[in-house]
């Protein structure tokens, strides 16, 4: 039925593919031939591993990456963050394109060659909580509110101004009498 060396060869993939079972199975469920389409598919269109899943239907990322390091031990291929390489004013970026959006994250991260959730793990990472807040859409207020809100933030800029005002007018005093001060230390 199964010599010994394609036992042994099933058991080595078992151990290198951390003793998952059903990882195992679908692995040694495909032929060569669609592992070697696979491979081409990743090589030929950005050695992306999304990509070629979604465009082959097959395998998993993680099976396909293990596929290409065995084929190409030189190809790095990473599952998971495979934009940690990306600088992080390339992140910054994609942040403000993600926030000045006009159309959906989706477009945004098609775009920029990165995934959603990576788009929204940065922005996250990179904005403080308050700067989330201000961000998120606001129900369109009434005029007369917007009207009353808007009075009110004049009356405390106002005051504010007339603080100011108080606060120079206290400082040219206080120059004054230094300079008084002086004048008279350096004439006795």
């Amino acid at each position: 039925m199964y010599s010994d060396e394609d036992r042994l060869r099933v058991v080595r993939l078992f151990i290198k593919l951390g003793k998952r079972v059903g990882l195992t199975i679908r692995q040694l469920g495909y032929t060569n031939a669609r592992k070697e389409q696979a491979i081409q598919h990743y090589l030929d269109h950005g050695r992306c591993l999304s990509a070629t899943v979604k465009a082959l239907g097959y395998p998993c990322r993680s099976l396909l990456a293990s596929w290409v390091r065995d084929a190409y031990p030189e190809e790095r291929p990473r599952v998971g963050q495979a934009h940690e390489a990306l600088s992080s004013q390339a992140k910054q970026s994609a942040v403000m394109a993600l926030c000045m959006r006009q159309g959906s994250a989706r477009a945004v991260a098609q775009e920029l060659g990165v995934s959603r959730p990576s788009l929204y793990n940065w922005r996250n990472q990179l904005l403080s909580n308050e700067a989330l807040a201000s961000m998120k859409p606001q129900q369109n207020p009434s005029p007369s509110s917007q009207r009353d809100e808007l009075e009110r933030e004049v009356e405390r800029l106002q005051r504010g101004v007339k603080r100011l005002k108080l606060e120079q007018d206290i400082l040219k005093k206080a120059n004054e009498l230094l300079k008084k001060s002086r004048a008279s230390i350096s004439t006795s």
